[in-house]
């Protein structure tokens, strides 16, 4: 038997520092120091009598032998994730799910789903960032967070990924406003007030711009935020129109502070996919994707 020779912490640091390329990384997704690091690779070198990696001045290269050895160790480490399934004990992983969402997910259905996910495996902790979805793409591809939530277009492919719906746009305004734009307007009519709207960067912002110039239609009066938050209380405030998504607006419509208004044009819904590397996660980020479907799937219905 093998059991003595190496241990899973010694797997597990190589995979880390392999992904995020640095042992001052790895020390802190797993919760330890870089000497502690730097020791268990040591250690696995040593008796494995080969070296696994190139320490360069700021980077880590894995050699053409490390490169074998840690997609050998992803497997290790994903079968012994298969243990706690198989014995039906979710209980008992121990990680850190770094997750990362857009606004939208953040003003909807997060709760429920950090809820669900803590139900279900209440040994993993959440480290949670809220940011636009090309940010997130950016950090998911260098492998900073585990686990996205995020909307349409990616601009890296991964491996893993489950598409969790469509989001409709509406315009929504406050009563008083709404009463000045009864009946079919045009986004031409919208521009009598602000037009708030997400970044500009954005599907819905680019849309519309696009739409703006097609048609003939001044741009002044037209308010980016990167915040759709921000957009919808301005809206509650009187101080404009809102493009946003309707999931984001559903409270306020229905207490009465927002009115949806008929316009002759609106942005593409949103498509919304939870992502992840799924050669190269645990398991259970998988399982953790798996349960936002259903829980978009919930909100939804």
């Amino acid at each position: 038997m093998i059991g003595h020779i190496f241990t899973l912490k010694q797997l597990e640091a190589l995979v880390w520092v392999a992904d995020l390329g640095s042992f001052r990384k790895a020390a802190a997704h797993l919760n330890t120091t870089q000497p502690n690091i730097s020791a268990r690779i040591a250690g696995l070198e040593a008796t494995l009598g080969t070296v696994l990696m190139q320490r360069d001045a700021g980077s880590v290269r894995l050699t053409e032998k490390g490169e074998e050895i840690v997609q050998a160790a992803r497997r290790v480490l994903r079968q012994s994730e298969d243990l706690i399934t198989i014995a039906e004990r979710p209980d008992l992983m121990q990680d850190r799910l770094r997750l990362g969402v857009t606004e939208l997910i953040a003003g909807t259905w997060l709760h429920p789903y950090l809820r669900k996910l803590k139900e279900t495996y209440p040994g993993i902790s959440v480290e949670l960032t809220v940011d636009l979805s090309r940010n997130l793409d950016r950090v998911l591809s260098s492998h900073a967070l585990d686990l996205t939530i995020q909307t349409a277009p990616f601009a890296s492919p991964v491996p893993g990924a489950i598409a969790l719906g469509d989001y409709p746009y509406g315009w929504v305004a406050d009563p008083t406003i709404a009463a000045a734009l009864s009946g079919k307007v045009t986004v031409a009519d919208l521009t009598a007030f602000n037009v708030l709207t997400h970044a500009r960067h954005t599907q819905s912002f680019v849309e519309l711009a696009e739409h703006a110039d097609t048609t003939g239609i001044a741009k002044a009066r037209f308010v980016p935020s990167s915040s759709l938050s921000s957009c919808l209380q301005m809206a509650v405030e009187g101080m404009g129109v809102a493009l946003v998504p309707l999931a984001m607006a559903e409270r306020d419509i229905t207490a009465g502070r927002l009115v949806v208004i008929d316009a002759d044009w609106i942005a593409r819904p949103l498509q919304v996919a939870a992502r992840f590397h799924a050669d190269k996660v645990a398991g259970y980020v998988a399982q953790a994707a798996q349960i936002a479907a259903e829980i978009a799937e919930m909100y939804r219905t």
